[in-house]
């Protein structure tokens, strides 16, 4: 395989808004720095990437990305209430969650979607059972939270990834 200078665009943006992100700086010599590593980075390490993710629905993955913010906001309050209320008896529960895609990347993003947001754990992707086992701080009913975390999560992945 060929390395060519954008194959990978979505990692050389990533790579590079990372850069001045962790410089917290746009001056001139972080914004080349930034272009510098966006493009090299990708190009000297193409064996190990395989091909360009390329998305199918840019829609569903905007949609995606906001539904996730959304969830992560809502839930670190929820945790928060959780732990800070001595009352509170959380009711943790070990939920398996269904797997409809077998997209590597859908899984590998769903798996860590759900990890991201406070109050759950993806503790195993078992590929055997075609099944993640999440672990959830407060959960009345495994089911309906599976189902909750599919709709949300997996579907848009579904989507994106085909």
């Amino acid at each position: 395989m060929k390395a060519r200078w954008f194959a990978h665009p979505v990692l050389s943006l990533l790579l590079a808004a990372a850069w001045l992100l962790l410089r917290e700086s746009a001056a001139p010599a972080d914004l080349l720095w930034a272009a510098v590593l966006g493009l090299l980075l990708p190009r000297l390490l193409h064996g190990f990437l395989g091909p360009a993710w390329r998305p199918r629905a840019w829609g569903a993955a905007l949609r995606l990305a906001a539904v996730v913010l959304v969830d992560i906001v809502v839930s670190n309050v929820v945790v928060a209430r959780i732990v800070l209320d001595p009352t509170y008896r959380p009711r943790p529960a070990w939920v398996p969650v269904p797997l409809d895609t077998a997209h590597p990347t859908a899984i590998t993003l769903f798996a860590t979607i759900i990890t991201t947001t406070p109050g759950t754990v993806s503790c195993v992707v078992d590929e055997a059972r075609r099944q993640i086992l999440v672990h959830a701080l407060d959960c009345d009913d495994a089911a309906a939270a599976a189902q909750q975390m599919k709709a949300r999560y997996e579907r848009p992945l579904r989507e994106i990834f085909g």
